[in-house]
């Protein structure tokens, strides 16, 4: 057992954020479930959007995140995360952050496009690795502040709450399968999103949505767990990895062409490439019927540089002899971003005392319907700062008189712990490593056949039985994968009862037996099992 004043639970943008905040007040430990620079932040190409060209910039960016969520963004969080975006960045950059700069315009930061956005404003670090380098640079930043500790490879398990129910710690198994018990004056959730419960997944292992997961056992609410993002454009070569082929190589220009070799995109919408991703996603899935899909860059000649303007993707592409400048590349739509997670306010406060949550595992609604490209840097990094200021000013006291109480605290999973002994027996059900992996493999297949792109009641229910019936085999014993698949079924279950509860088509979810929009733009919020629709 181990007692700080703030625990931060995921060290990616949000987290390492929160974390350089909250250092000003107390001892902060930062938890990772692997090294700290494993992390969705880490994986994120395209860049960050950010309006840092004025109030008509900002009003622009804010127009163009509510346009492309499709009607349930909620633009109180949506002004949040454009007006105090610039802010965020201008701090970034004080810390040592290496945005890349036009040469040809006085060193000034270079600017580009990507879908849905009005006009250029995306900034980029190394060409196409601007998540590693503002994860470096924020993590480099928090290294530096001596009230800062990070636990590396520590999974989190469960959430502990006191007897009134309010948040004051975390069960973790650390590298050595030992339980710890963490008690701290307020507990923020940073650990992203749950891109693994899709076996066609641009997301690393570690997201398996953990936090979402163990707020809901602790009684939080969920919101709009059903619109999880397609990204349109991953590599879709056979016995490959589904690598992200960023949206900026369509910013620079690239086209999308079907199986006949003919550009389509025009038959879907006036942005061409650069239509909203749910509208991209769903078209490639279309002309995919017929054969492959491919990013062709071929059409902007030989006047770009493409291996200097996207090193990480170009190096990838040589392990299979593929070149942008030369080659067609094939691609399809996978699992990317969660927009739903953890129902929260613009600071992060969750529905239990206690508790903040920031990043892909909070909704706040900033994203409606439909995530706009970019966003998601800019969106850990501002709510990241605003649930650490809100820490701050709301736990000194009610956190405190928690801590005394620490001793009655409880396991919000006690009555099936993940070490769950039989009542006959002292010996510890564990399953198999090798089986876990099965298991989770059935899972995801499960969700991307009846719940991914495309969806209908036949197929949703289907997956209810699916995950029912996995349920009853549900990995037993205190190891990460167990762990991991509990995690997964109940985030899996959440999205899956959501799904079936929405009887429309808005931004990324899609039901093929309710192809049009509902003419009221209401929020799905789970708690308990319980399924309603709020405004």
């Amino acid at each position: 057992m181990r007692v700080v004043d703030f625990l931060v639970i995921g060290g990616g943008v949000a987290g390492l954020r929160a974390a350089a905040a909250l250092a000003v007040a107390g001892r902060v430990l930062v938890v990772t479930k692997e090294g700290l620079a494993e992390s969705n932040t880490a994986y994120a190409q395209g860049g960050i959007a950010v309006a840092m060209g004025g109030e008509e910039d900002v009003a622009l960016h804010l127009a163009d995140t509510i346009a492309a969520g499709d009607g349930l963004v909620n633009a109180q969080a949506a002004a949040v995360l454009v007006e105090q975006g610039p802010l965020r960045v201008e701090e970034l950059l004080a810390w040592g952050t290496g945005f890349d700069r036009d040469t040809a315009a006085a060193g000034e930061l270079m600017k580009t496009r990507e879908g849905a956005h009005s006009l250029p404003r995306i900034l980029h670090a190394h060409g196409d690795a601007t998540g590693r380098e503002i994860a470096v640079s924020l993590l480099r930043h928090v290294r530096s502040l001596p009230q800062v500790e990070c636990m590396e490879w520590a999974a989190s398990v469960d959430l502990i709450t006191d007897s009134t129910g309010r948040v004051v710690g975390a069960t973790l198994l650390d590298a050595q399968n030992e339980l710890i018990e963490i008690y701290a004056r307020a507990i923020l959730l940073a650990s992203g999103g749950a891109g693994q419960i899709y076996s066609e997944t641009t997301n690393p292992a570690v997201a398996t949505g953990d936090g979402i997961a163990m707020a809901y056992r602790a009684g939080a609410e969920l919101m709009d767990m059903e619109f999880y993002q397609f990204h349109p454009t991953a590599f879709a070569l056979e016995g490959a990895p589904r690598f992200l082929m960023s949206e900026a190589l369509r910013g620079e220009g690239a086209w999308l062409v079907n199986a006949h070799g003919e550009r389509f995109m025009q038959r879907y919408h006036p942005g061409l490439e650069l239509a909203p991703r749910d509208i991209v996603a769903r078209a490639i899935a279309h002309e995919g019927l017929d054969g492959p899909v491919y990013l062709d860059m071929r059409p902007l000649g030989e006047g770009k540089d493409l291996k200097a303007r996207f090193p990480g993707i170009s190096a990838f592409l040589q392990r299979y002899e593929l070149e942008l400048a030369r080659d067609l590349i094939p691609v399809s739509p996978a699992a990317h971003y969660m927009m739903g997670g953890v129902r929260t306010d613009v600071h992060g406060r969750a529905s239990i005392p206690g508790l903040y949550v920031a990043g892909e595992a909070a909704c706040t609604g900033v994203h409606g319907a439909n995530r706009l490209a970019s966003n998601s840097l800019l969106e850990g990094l501002v709510f990241g700062a605003l649930a650490a200021e809100a820490m701050v000013n709301e736990s000194a006291i009610a956190g405190a008189a928690s801590l005394e109480d620490a001793s009655a605290a409880k396991s919000t999973d006690a009555a099936n712990p993940p070490g769950h002994k039989d009542k006959d027996s002292s010996v510890e059900r564990t399953t198999p490593e090798e089986d876990v992996e099965e298991w989770i493999a059935q899972l995801r297949a499960v969700m991307w056949l009846e719940a991914g792109l495309l969806r209908d009641a036949a197929g949703l229910q289907r997956a209810q039985t699916e995950l029912t019936n996995l349920g009853i085999t549900l990995p037993q014993g205190l190891s990460r994968g167990s762990v991991e698949a509990r995690n997964m079924h109940l985030v899996a279950a959440a999205m899956v009862q959501a799904a079936l509860g929405r009887e429309e088509s808005r931004g990324a979810h899609f039901r093929k037996d309710f192809p049009h929009r509902a003419t009221v733009a209401q929020h799905s919020v789970l708690r308990h099992g319980r399924l309603r629709f709020v405004d």
